[in-house]
């Protein structure tokens, strides 16, 4: 298809991605990904280089999420479904340590391949703090085996930072609750450990499915309020919200929620403006 319409390509590219995950429900659902990856020819979430929205929360939010030491060690930080690796590259140029998790094998095979091409396009940010240290790692995210693939000394298996971009949106609604809950495990109880994700697609009609699947703001707020717990929907896929029901006592609150100075083209209107969140979260 012609790229002179970038919106028709787009919306194309959704529809055979969404014809292929068809054919994979319930625990095969990973395989699906795991198909596309072995095939290498159909990649539409790839953008080939790291989040501008995480840049900009790098630079410019430091004040929220904090810097890439604690207590005089580095921060360790998750990109869970990495993709290319592109922003465990850039989390790495900051100073921490980055575990860049895939559950495709080919995927870690073009983590290696784009960090031998382009490892020099990712200067240190601070000559001082120096760079972390990068690990790719093959594994499902809701289990555990992977954890003694990553192979530091001491670890308890938690993170001080897990980005989430494009991947709470591949997740098939049905698969939310876990989601959730699983981030409540994988990130550091410690006022300097935040989950960020970016929040996308938002303004996209639910009813049309996925992946990606709509995901509005309010969808990570009920998920992350009540981790593990089924979350009402309406008839068109939209989450219903329920101010009368507290949060559950391992929720997650939102302590930062801004859209960023730029994101990826696919994350703004016809207009060019960032339709795009960031949302920063913690553990009460």
């Amino acid at each position: 298809m012609s790229t002179a319409n970038p919106a028709a390509a787009t919306a194309a590219n959704r529809e055979k991605l969404k014809s292929h995950m068809a054919q994979y429900s319930g625990s095969s659902y990973v395989q699906g990904w795991d198909e596309l990856w072995n095939k290498g020819d159909f990649l539409p979430w790839d953008r080939g280089s790291p989040s501008p929205a995480l840049a900009d929360t790098l630079l410019n939010h430091a004040k929220v999420i904090g810097g890439p030491f604690l207590d005089g060690r580095r921060k360790r930080a998750l990109v869970p479904g990495c993709g290319r690796g592109v922003d465990v590259l850039l989390l790495a140029s900051f100073g921490y340590d980055v575990v860049g998790l895939e559950y495709a094998e080919k995927a870690l095979a073009a983590c290696e391949e784009y960090v031998n091409k382009h490892k020099g396009s990712y200067p240190v940010k601070d000559v001082k703090m120096g760079q972390g240290e990068m690990k790719f790692v093959q594994g499902d995210f809701y289990k555990d085996e992977w954890f003694s693939k990553v192979g530091w000394e001491g670890w308890d298996g938690k993170f001080d930072l897990i980005y989430d971009y494009t991947f709470f949106c591949a997740m098939h609604p049905s698969m939310r609750k876990d989601w959730a809950k699983r981030m409540t495990e994988l990130l550091r109880a410690s006022p300097q450990a935040n989950l960020v994700c970016l929040e996308f697609p938002i303004s996209k009609p639910a009813k049309s499915g996925g992946p990606p699947f709509s995901v509005p703001p309010k969808t990570y707020l009920e998920h992350l309020s009540h981790p593990g717990e089924e979350i009402a929907y309406d008839s068109e896929g939209n989450v219903k919200m329920n101010p009368l029901v507290e949060s559950s006592p391992n929720a997650f609150e939102r302590v930062g929620h801004w859209h960023p100075a730029d994101t990826h083209q696919v994350g703004k209107d016809k207009d060019g403006n960032v339709e795009d969140y960031i949302s920063v979260w913690r553990h009460r």
